[in-house]
């Protein structure tokens, strides 16, 4: 269980505890045990087509993801009690496709003294001879807050079932104690790894405000003893949460088995920072001696540091797919609605579209992309081709179930002569949400250059609502370009008590070919963008009134001095998946 949801409810629980008092407190507990007592009837008209989500209750960070006997299986953070976080127990899924899935019971729930206050977030490990084994967190006693936190692991109970759907938890649990760790900040143990005649994994940590990887090693797989030195660490960055930690090809898109070693292979450290709600990785190379990571100085290892995902997007965890040789990245996406409208509606939370991840060419970042099984829910096409959109142009695209759709397109345009000067007083604005901040003062509406362009997503019929997707490009006085993708929420809803954040990343982009690509998977309550062949991402999370079931619309727009030609758009209306539960 990553700190997200921890920590916004210990904030929930600490505001009515200063502002209402004892009795305010007993009035919020009696109203959670109310609503997770009483039958809700779930409200389906945010619900996703195409996004895995369980058909009722709140769920958080993808836990476990592994291939076995055939099939995908993705664990979850899952509250069987209700829409808010509480009660965590992992849940779990199976599918053949990673598209269309079958929900199981759960796979693990707190039944004993080390796990009797939740079942937290993990990894699973497949050990030689096809022997899963799943690490998490259990929580021995909810003080001091979050919870005392021990290391527990479980195993099968029937190797030969496909769906795994029993797991045993041996006598020898917990098998890993904080000794002088933080007790309360000793979480989420990651995928283990082989080399040099041990076991490793990391556990996300902090002391003060520097977050740590306490690297564990072990030769049996049962009995795990701390390094001298923690795996990587660095000050003023809170709490690590979900360390993720795996090697990438320096050439090629495949992916690697998490235990790989050998010349052209590099390393990612992917953390969730509590304090900023955000995940950062950095890439770097594995000292095989002292048994750290050391990541490279072409990126910044910190806040300021790359995301896979520039919006609402947090306690990622990937795991190596031997069917397809693919590293795949899973996420969660909170909702941006309030704890009430998530109690009313009876669900939170859902999991993103799986991602497949490689090194980008240059060997500076990562590049993302939902995995192709997802083209088999396309259903009817509709295209645009060379159609140009001058300043203030709106242009519908027809023919669609916009609500639920797959949109790629690649814009060009002849000149850059008229892209906007970057304005350097921005340096003011938070180094590490800088992007966030200029989309921000420089929305959809704010007439630019070159930009801003792009699609108006889940838009209603006058355009009272709509969610724009949009890039803007900017010179600075060195004569270079800066390319930033917004996302914005800010117009999305009517509703006045949803959170709309107008989120932003910069796209490190080549523009001597003088086009942009942009790649949106909507699906009524989220809009996933990937720019420029998934080299920045963006997940925003929407609520229209108006904009919903059949009364959307897709635009393509321009609000830049500079026309923008719309080369190829390709839009599919999207099926929906199917999901079946056995319990």
């Amino acid at each position: 269980m990553c700190g997200f949801t921890k920590l916004a409810w210990v904030l929930v629980f600490l505001i009515c505890l200063n502002i209402c008092g004892d009795g305010g407190v007993m009035a919020f507990h009696n109203n959670y045990e109310t609503q997770t007592r009483n039958h809700v009837k779930v409200k389906q008209v945010y619900r996703t087509g195409y996004h895995l989500q369980p058909k009722k209750n709140w769920i958080n960070d993808p836990t476990g993801p592994m291939y076995y006997k055939g099939y995908y299986h993705i664990f979850y953070q899952y509250n069987p009690k209700g829409a808010i976080w509480g009660n965590i127990v992992w849940a779990h899924s199976v599918s053949k496709d990673m598209v269309n899935w079958i929900h199981l019971e759960p796979a693990i729930v707190p039944s004993k003294p080390y796990d009797k206050y939740g079942c937290w977030s993990g990894s699973a490990t497949v050990l030689p001879g096809d022997k899963p084994v799943i690490f998490y967190t259990g929580i021995v006693d909810p003080k001091p807050s979050p919870g005392h936190q021990v290391q527990v692991y479980a195993i099968p109970a029937n190797y030969s079932d496909p769906y795994l759907r029993e797991w045993i938890k041996p006598d020898d649990n917990p098998f890993l104690k904080p000794t002088s760790e933080n007790i309360s900040a000793f979480r989420d143990p990651t995928t283990a790894w082989y080399n040099n005649g041990h076991w490793k994994m990391i556990i996300g940590s902090r002391h003060n405000h520097r977050g740590i990887a306490y690297l564990y090693r072990s030769r049996d797989f049962v009995t795990w003893v701390k390094a001298k030195h923690p795996f990587h660490s660095k000050r003023d960055t809170g709490m690590w949460e979900c360390p993720d930690f795996y090697p990438v090809a320096s050439k090629g898109t495949n992916g690697l088995d998490t235990s790989t070693l050998g010349k052209g292979v590099k390393y990612v450290l992917k953390n969730s920072i509590e304090v900023t709600r955000y995940e950062y990785y950095t890439i770097g190379r594995y000292d095989l001696i002292k048994d750290i990571y050391v990541p490279y100085n072409t990126t910044e290892d910190g806040w300021g540091g790359l995301r896979y995902d520039y919006g609402n997007f947090y306690a990622s965890k990937s795991f190596y797919d031997p069917s397809t040789k693919r590293r795949i990245l899973w996420g969660w996406a909170n909702e941006s609605s309030t704890q009430n409208e998530d109690i009313e509606k009876g669900w939170a939370g859902i999991q993103l579209i799986p991602r497949k991840v490689w090194l980008d060419p240059s060997g500076q970042m990562l590049l993302q992309w939902p995995i192709s099984e997802l083209e088999t829910l396309r259903r009817k096409k509709v295209e645009l081709n060379n159609v140009i959109v001058k300043k203030g142009n709106i242009v519908e695209v027809k023919g669609l179930i916009a609500v639920q759709a797959d949109v790629d397109v690649t814009f060009t345009f002849s000149s850059l002569e008229k892209a906007e000067l970057y304005d350097e007083s921005w340096a003011e604005f938070p180094h590490h949400d800088l992007g966030k901040s200029i989309c921000g003062v420089r929305g959809a509406t704010v007439q630019g250059g070159l930009g801003p362009f792009g699609l108006m997503t889940l838009a209603s019929h006058n355009l009272e609502e709509y969610t724009p997707v949009f890039f803007r490009v900017f010179k600075t006085i060195n004569k270079k370009h800066k390319v930033l993708l917004c996302s914005d929420a800010t117009p999305s809803s009517l509703n006045p008590k949803e959170y709309k954040p107008s989120f932003g990343g910069f796209v490190d982009v080549d523009l001597s070919e003088k086009k942009l690509s942009l790649r949106s998977l909507i699906d009524h309550s989220v809009v996933e963008s990937f720019a420029e062949g998934g080299k920045t991402v963006i997940t925003s999370r929407v609520y229209p009134t108006l904009a919903v079931i059949r009364n959307v619309h897709l635009h393509v727009f321009n609000n830049g001095y500079e026309p923008i030609t719309i080369k190829k758009l390709n839009a599919w209306s999207m099926k929906t998946a199917k999901t079946t539960s056995i319990n």
